[in-house]
């Protein structure tokens, strides 16, 4: 018997309907990551600055943007004047 390439994935999607909060979440993330990389193509940015500059709370923007430095898309940057907050910046 010959299996067809892509065909188990066809009949697992088939079987198991992804939800509907599971996409929007998706959506959500991805929408969120490109205008974090946006706003850091212009400038380094604090946290806080990043947050006012895209109206989120800095809690959930924190979130976002340790997931970015996790998987190697942003990189801590110099440490501010009063040497309490990094910024972050696309890694190069």
């Amino acid at each position: 018997m010959e299996e067809k390439q892509g065909q188990t994935y066809k009949l697992l999607r088939e079987k198991r309907e992804v939800p509907e909060s599971v996409k929007e979440n998706l959506k959500k993330f991805t929408r969120t990551k490109k205008s974090i990389l946006e706003a850091l193509k212009e400038e380094e940015m604090t946290v806080r600055q990043l947050s006012q500059k895209l109206g989120l709370p800095s809690h959930e923007l924190l979130f976002y943007l340790m997931t970015l430095v996790k998987y190697g898309s942003v990189q801590t940057g110099i440490i501010d004047d009063m040497d309490e907050y990094y910024t972050y910046k696309i890694k190069a």
